[in-house]
């Protein structure tokens, strides 16, 4: 008899570690100490470890929490731990779009965010 896949707890443990993976890059990224998030989040540090560590699975409201302390979506979030698709290309918007759509921001500061974002695109364009 041929071997049998994986089975669903096996896929479900995989999914929760790149999960945890995810937030913990995110989170040392952002250069948020454990207790930072948890203060941040209203969860626990030790909960927040074992999410961290793909020990356990984290309730909605608990996810929303994570990214948003993040600066995050939720749907950002699952789509880099690749547990949902990310969404198609066209749905999403450029920076400049974003900005230019953002109704917290005046004209001015809508100027200014513009010229800083394409100064760093072409400081990154001639470092190529």
């Amino acid at each position: 008899m041929g071997e049998a896949g994986p089975s669903a707890r096996d896929v479900g443990r995989a999914h929760l570690q790149r999960l945890g993976r995810v937030i913990r890059e995110r989170r040392t990224a952002a250069e948020m100490s454990l207790r930072e998030l948890a203060a941040r989040t209203n969860v626990s540090n030790p909960y927040l470890s074992q999410i961290e560590r793909g020990l356990h699975e984290p309730s909605v409201r608990v996810l929303r929490a994570i990214a948003h302390a993040l600066n995050m979506s939720v749907d950002a979030l699952m789509a880099q731990a690749g547990l949902v698709d990310p969404p198609p290309k066209e749905d999403v918007p450029s920076v400049e779009e974003a900005i230019a759509a953002d109704p917290h921001l005046t004209d001015e500061q809508r100027a200014a965010l513009l010229a800083v974002y394409r100064s760093y695109v072409e400081d990154a364009k001639r470092k190529r």
